[in-house]
């Protein structure tokens, strides 16, 4: 049975690749193999390989790498968004490709809201200076925030992570506004007191928190620019969960340094790590992650037993659950 398992590709385990606690889902059904590993010997390991995991777009799945493996069935993306793949290419040299969609819809919205909370409330802020063995009595003066409960909520992209994020707003009581290329069903709406705007300029008019979770595409790369900007309220917080290339940076950057918005969090830039010297890195009013959405530890096996199964139907001939394909 052992020597049945199909190999597969992985970058690495541990460092930026695969968290070693997970690595149990994928050697249950194969066999795996380092991207460092099969460069010691490609033409030895290429044949073998019927399946590529990857992992913060590692390993990348670019012509000279396909070319060496001849029998890959398959292409298994840790993550939802696949913008840095050419699904194209790959499909048209008989490879497939799959994601992880909805297994990371709950940690990304709990991110997403941990995000705004922070930002409107200056808990990193709060928390500097509370351990600052420096700060005199009283500290808490100058860190008044903003109000989250009853304040309006507009979310761009209300697919399954935008809807889950107004599943968790509904309970600070926040007016929810969304715009998304199909409007969601009367029932999705009641159930989270939604209200459509055809419009994504009536909802950064009227939002005080304005969501971006959208997926990265040509029509959605550069949706946030300096007009955008200047639409929103003077005391708005911008906030993006979903790529950093949907927010144009530069405008963004002048924005908060006029006024034109309060305030910024981000767990996606572009690139990402930004430079050391962006500005954005040391504006007071911007908080950054580093493009920890998934990053739980449940959530992150749950993503790699999808992609094992998926790989494995494709391999099999069966029904592919979470494939992508070239629009």
């Amino acid at each position: 049975m052992e020597e049945e398992k199909p190999w597969a590709l992985i970058s690495e385990v541990g460092g930026d690749g695969l968290l070693e606690d997970v690595t149990d889902v994928l050697t249950r059904h194969f066999h795996i193999i380092s991207h460092r590993d099969f460069l010691q010997n490609p033409r030895l390991h290429g044949p073998r390989i019927r399946a590529v995991f990857q992992w913060n777009a590692q390993p990348v799945a670019e012509p000279a790498l396909l070319a060496l493996l001849p029998s890959l069935k398959v292409v298994a993306n840790g993550g939802v968004g696949v913008d840095h793949l050419d699904v194209g290419y790959i499909n048209s040299v008989g490879v497939k490709v799959t994601n992880t969609p909805a297994v990371v819809s709950s940690a990304t919205a709990d991110m997403a809201m941990g995000l705004l909370l922070a930002s409107a409330r200056r808990i990193v802020e709060g928390h500097q200076v509370a351990v600052d063995p420096k700060a005199a009595a009283p500290i808490a003066n100058n860190l008044l925030g903003v109000e989250v409960t009853g304040s309006t909520l507009g979310i761009i992209g209300m697919g399954d992570i935008g809807y889950k994020i107004a599943q968790r707003s509904k309970g600070f009581d926040m007016k929810i506004l969304y715009h998304n290329r199909k409007r969601r069903s009367v029932e999705d709406e009641r159930a989270v007191g939604a209200t459509y705007c055809p419009n994504v300029d009536e909802l950064l008019q009227g939002s005080d928190f304005v969501m971006v979770a959208v997926n990265l595409t040509p029509e959605t790369t550069g949706l946030i620019g300096h007009r955008e900007l200047l639409l929103m309220k003077p005391t708005a917080t911008l906030v993006n969960v979903s790529r950093g290339l949907v927010v144009d940076q530069d405008a963004l950057v002048k924005a908060l340094l006029c006024g034109s918005i309060r305030a910024a969090a981000l767990d996606v830039t572009h690139p990402e790590p930004l430079p050391r010297d962006h500005p954005l890195l040391s504006l007071p009013n911007v908080l950054i992650t580093p493009h920890v959405g998934t990053h739980t530890y449940a959530t992150t096996r749950r993503m790699v037993q999808m992609m094992a199964d998926s790989a494995l139907a494709v391999i099999q001939g069966q029904v592919v659950p979470n494939e992508v394909t070239a629009k």
